[in-house]
């Protein structure tokens, strides 16, 4: 069982739902990101997503675009995101960490570093599960196991225009849980629908049979709580992206803190 097995196991078990906030990795700051994390932790996070940076994130918004760029200047690429998760697990062993990023890093990484270096570098570091968005199930199948026989989990996105073919393909590869993207269109566009999130959740589990945490759109702790009642997880991004961006390196923490506290509350009450 992976530790994000574990965690999603144990939260249901105790009627709880997963709060997993989602940071670019060296955004704001070159060096704060285990820090950062240790933060999200303290304040109720039970899963850590970590954006690799990218020079062409398809799937991004202009909040995350914009972090992903400023990251990038600062240097920071797979191994720099890779040595972030190991400083995070020396101190924290438990919290399940997913990196979120695209298929050219780490094919690059590999190339670099040799044949499936990536998988076996991420295991080494600590991680538990990779979400490549521009990865197709069908295309996943090898890589899906590699990953599961280091104990990591790989993840897919679906869609509101997902068929019920596509879910089915997800459900074969996938594991950890599923990550619905809420809004058609990038990272924090839109406004969410909840009344539509709450029709497409059964559907979806009509064919997947893990966990289905909800993205893109929640914003405050209010649609975190709707979200709440009908998925298993609410995952958070853009939003954590804008409170950080401009605070001074000393308040980037306990400003993620304060923000994440109240989603945590709403989503236990």
């Amino acid at each position: 069982m992976s530790r994000i097995d574990a965690t999603l196991a144990a939260l249901k078990a105790q009627g709880r739902k997963a709060l997993i906030p989602y940071v670019t990795a060296g955004y704001p700051f070159a060096d704060v990101t285990p820090e950062l994390m240790h933060s999200m932790v303290d304040a109720g996070a039970d899963i850590i997503e970590l954006g690799v940076p990218f020079s062409d994130p398809s799937a991004d918004g202009p909040v995350i675009q914009k972090a992903g760029d400023k990251a990038l200047a600062f240097g920071i690429g797979t191994l720099q995101v890779l040595e972030m998760v190991r400083q995070f697990r020396q101190t924290n062993p438990l919290t399940p960490v997913v990196l979120m990023g695209y298929a050219n890093p780490v094919e690059r990484y590999d190339l670099k570093h040799g044949a499936d270096s990536f998988i076996r570098d991420a295991a080494a570091a600590g991680v538990d599960g990779v979400l490549v968005v521009d990865y197709p199930p069908e295309e996943c199948v090898e890589f899906a196991a590699k990953l599961r026989a280091h104990q990591m989990d790989l993840i897919f996105l679906l869609a509101p225009t997902s068929t019920d073919a596509r879910m089915q393909q997800v459900a074969q590869v996938a594991s950890g849980y599923v990550y619905y993207v809420s809004l058609k269109g990038v990272t924090g566009s839109g406004a969410l629908d909840t009344d539509a999130v709450e029709a497409m959740l059964p559907r979806i589990r009509q064919h997947v049979h893990i966990p289905v945490g909800v993205g893109f759109g929640i914003r405050d702790a209010a649609t975190a709580q709707t979200i709440g009642r009908v998925a298993d997880a609410v995952v958070i991004g853009s939003k954590i992206i804008q409170l950080i961006e401009n605070e001074p390196r000393e308040q980037v923490g306990p400003v993620t803190a304060e923000f994440l506290r109240g989603i945590r509350a709403a989503l236990d009450a």
